[in-house]
């Protein structure tokens, strides 16, 4: 084994290429966009930076900590914790081991009650010591089933779990895995979330300034068309030869091996693994600007909505980072779940309601819409017990692997682990 093409230079591709690398492998990433990144990246627009959609990092996730150099990534925290919001209200829960500052607003809460802040802590002592591989395997049930199990009350749970967890999972309605939950819960409580003073495309560029340091070299604007075998063209791979043969855009490069770490679309269709993930969850995550004077009261907690109409929830991105805005500026975002039909204004305007509703007592004549990210794909769908079926890493025939999320399950930590074991596959085949 002596050269690999990686194609897809996001965070499961990027991952692969510094591992083979460092082992001596001669390595070629193929990016079809013209950065890095693939789902995580970042724009720098007017003093402002702005994540494709809002997304965090969880800083206990066992591959982050492994595979990122998170003092480099100069990292700031959100505050445990979450403010609920609806119209006339707001109250603050947090963890007050983790928050002792909010132990007086979190025990006056009466969103939940006494019974579900002792439920919460008992869920911190239940997966405290349970790791991903006990969690991913044998029977499932949803988030909801789950949560109703533990005997949480149904306000509590559509207050607080359906919008916090709507965020993680792009799920409001908590029909997800509950291993999702099991797992993310564990490390909300051992870690912080996240975002790099200089944005989320701060974390593919550090892996791809490592993967270039190992050797790896990474061609930006070239997207891979085929993956093919002399003997039985594009779109397969022949278990009888160990040449791999890729197509770009009219050129055509070999290799002992491919790593595919595509979207997963892509990677269906340059694979014909039909156990890729395709059913997508989606959001809308609008930005918006206010004036420092006029900055939220949230800290650096997320704003949750607990009423019906609006954004899922609200992020004081630039409380935060104050890297996220210019001098006397504050940088807030919005999502929205799904693929909303309204259109950017409309949901501009929904976001200015819906603050104005749990602050009734301000203005926000000076609210400013920023930027608008509408992204369908943003994970693939995980309802209880998809984990079976995922495919393998090995599952391509001939000397062709799969990284990222669709081969584990959609988070941060998983699609930088499958990287590093598509790498490991190859080397292991040698």
């Amino acid at each position: 084994m002596t050269r690999v093409i990686v194609v897809g230079g996001g965070l499961a591709g990027l991952t692969a290429a510094r591992h083979l690398a460092r082992a001596g492998i001669d390595v070629q990433v193929f990016e079809r966009r013209d950065t890095v990144g693939g789902r995580v990246r970042s724009r720098h627009e007017d003093g402002f930076v702005l994540d494709r959609g809002f997304q965090v990092l969880f800083t206990a996730y066992p591959a982050a900590k492994r595979e990122l150099d998170l003092n480099a990534l100069d990292l700031r925290e959100f505050t445990p914790g979450a403010t609920i919001a609806r119209p006339g209200h707001r109250t603050v829960l947090a963890d007050p081991l983790r928050d002792p500052g909010s132990l007086t607003d979190t025990l006056f809460n009466r969103d939940p009650t006494l019974r579900d802040k002792l439920r919460v802590l008992s869920l911190r002592r239940e997966f405290a010591e349970r790791d991903e591989t006990e969690l991913f395997v044998g029977e499932d049930r949803s988030i909801r089933e789950f949560l109703a199990d533990r005997g949480f009350s149904e306000p509590f749970v559509e207050r607080f779990f359906a919008p916090f967890y709507g965020g993680i999972t792009l799920d409001r309605n908590l029909s997800t895995s509950a291993a999702v939950f099991g797992y993310t819960f564990r490390m909300l409580a051992e870690g912080s979330i996240a975002i790099p003073a200089d944005g989320m495309g701060a974390i593919p560029e550090q892996l791809a300034d490592t993967a270039r340091d190992q050797g790896a070299r990474i061609a930006l604007d070239t997207p891979v068309e085929t993956i093919e075998t002399p003997e039985r063209g594009a779109g397969s791979i022949d278990t009888a030869t160990d040449e791999v043969t890729v197509e770009t855009g009219g050129e055509t490069h070999t290799a002992d091996a491919v790593v595919v770490a595509t979207d997963p679309q892509s990677a269906r269709d340059l694979t014909d693994v039909a156990s890729i993930p395709t059913d997508a969850r989606g959001c809308v995550t609008q930005y918006f600007s206010l004036p420092t004077y006029n900055a939220l009261d949230t800290g650096r907690k997320l704003l949750l909505n607990a009423g019906e109409d609006g954004p899922n929830h609200v992020a004081p991105l630039s409380t935060v980072a104050p890297e996220y805005a210019p001098d006397a500026q504050t940088l807030l975002s919005a999502t929205f779940l799904g693929d909303p039909d309204e259109s950017d204004d409309e949901l501009a305007t929904q976001v200015e309601r819906t603050l104005a509703a749990w602050y009734p007592e301000r203005r926000f004549d000076d609210l400013v819409h920023r930027h608008t990210d509408r992204i369908p794909f943003a994970q693939i769908a995980q309802p209880p017990g998809f984990y079976r079926d995922t495919p393998a890493v090995d599952a391509p025939a001939g000397s062709v692997y799969l990284a990222g999320d669709h081969t584990r399950w959609s988070s941060i930590h998983a699609t930088l682990d499958s990287g590093r074991a598509a790498a490991r596959a190859v080397l292991d085949s040698e």
